[in-house]
């Protein structure tokens, strides 16, 4: 992760939503349960901006998504969000529709894995929230709605037409966002839209488990396998070949790669640092 920050120190305390960090893992917990989590203007531009910061730590490996109580997140709140956009004109709704892009394009850039407990309904924003993050884990308890067309928008928002179709195919992809309909856990493992689901009461232990996992291995190489990832769906295969070899003589240089070779004939566990 870049080293190299303007004057402001990093934000410790977010208003609207909850943040921790535990053993390089950074926790985000959606903080409305009375509402199923639903996003407001301010979560948005909080999320946006923590993902800003995410990127220049080097005290976190993994990020975790979650939701209070029993819904992970139902969308944009209808009162705190929708209501409004109805006031606003065209500029002001633009300058929405971008901050709410944004928060998905951080998401992908950042160089470190994103974990999404999926602890209830994701739905709208939510379900996109998740689709961007790189591994999820359902609960029993789980489900996604694609709902855009059912308030009258464009199936395709915050990224969702670019990232669905490449997590499920495009046929899956079309019938989920053109219908809406609710996707139920064990559906969404069969068509790849999750990892796997677990017992409500297992998806906490499930995702610590994972997240130390990560935050305890190779930072360069997840970082650089995610940054791959997503450069690579839009290029011809002799630019993934040519970008994928430089990337690999960059990390040959560096400790890490050093350090596993020692540990691999000292008969010992990798110690990563992330250099």
């Amino acid at each position: 992760m870049s080293p190299f920050r303007a004057s402001p120190g990093f934000t410790e305390e977010w208003q609207h939503f909850g943040f921790e960090i535990g053993d390089g893992v950074a926790t985000v917990t959606f903080n409305r349960p009375e509402k199923l989590n639903a996003l407001t203007f301010d979560v948005y531009a909080d999320l946006r901006d923590l993902l800003g910061e995410l990127e220049h730590r080097e005290d976190i490996g993994v990020m975790v998504l979650t939701g209070r109580g029993k819904g992970f997140c139902s969308g944009g709140d209808v009162d705190d969000i929708i209501a409004q956009l109805l006031e606003m004109d065209t500029k002001g709704l633009l300058e929405f529709t971008r901050m709410t892009g944004a928060v998905v394009e951080r998401m992908r850039r950042l160089p470190i894995p994103i974990i999404a407990a999926v602890n209830g309904v994701a739905a709208g924003a939510g379900a996109v929230i998740a689709l961007a993050s790189d591994i999820r884990l359902l609960a029993e308890s789980a489900s996604f709605h694609f709902l855009f067309t059912k308030v009258g928008l464009a199936g395709a928002d915050m990224g969702s037409a670019y990232l669905l179709p490449r997590v499920v195919g495009l046929g899956r992809a079309t019938e989920l966002l053109l219908l809406g309909d609710r996707v139920a856990p064990t559906d969404a493992v069969a068509m790849g839209l999750a990892s796997r689901v677990v017992s409500d009461d297992r998806l906490s232990v499930e995702t610590s488990n994972l997240a130390a996992h990560l935050a305890a291995g190779p930072r360069l190489a997840y970082g650089a396998t995610k940054i791959l990832l997503s450069r690579e769906l839009d290029m011809d295969l002799g630019s993934s070949i040519e970008l994928e070899a430089v990337t690999q003589a960059l990390l040959m240089t560096t400790e890490d790669h050093a350090e596993f070779y020692r540990a691999f004939t000292g008969k010992r566990d990798a110690e990563w640092k992330g250099r």
